[in-house]
Parts: C-alpha cells; structure tokens; sequence
C-alpha cells in the first residue's frame, strides 16, 4: 500500500521509499522505514495531502506519497 492510500486518521510505519526524483527530499523530511506516519488533512480536491509525522506536520503532493510504501497499523497496539 502506498501512502497516498490512507484514509484520514489511519496510522501506518513506513516501510520503503521507492526510487524516484523525490527520494532524496523525502528522506531529508523525516520519511524513512520504521517511522510512524498518519493522514490528517487532505486539500479541498484531495491535494495536497498533510501528515503527521514524528510530531510535526508534512504537507505532500500525491504524485510524492505513491512514492512511500507503508504498512497500516492498528491504532490500539501501534506495532
């Protein structure tokens, strides 16, 4: 699942950053395997996207968060 998929409120953890232009700024904003990351608002027409992530807010087009795989969590046992 990439995390353009998630639906607002739906925590996930990063699992991979896939090649891309984007790959480098991605990682240098905090987007990395293992990091917890959560859709809070999404733009008037469904772009851009801002997350949660490590205790500060992302804002992110959708054509950068296909780039993102991610693994959805239950949001009881965050693991």
């Amino acid at each position: 699942m990439t995390l353009d998929e998630l639906n607002i409120g739906q925590l996930a953890r990063i699992q991979q950053v896939l090649d891309s232009p984007f790959k480098e700024k991605l990682q240098e904003m905090g987007c990395v395997p293992g990091v917890l990351i959560q859709p809070i608002f999404k733009a008037p027409f469904g772009d851009p996207i801002a997350y949660d992530i490590e205790g500060y807010t992302l804002s992110i087009r959708k054509s950068e968060a296909k780039n993102i795989t991610v693994k959805p969590l239950d949001d009881l046992f965050k693991t």
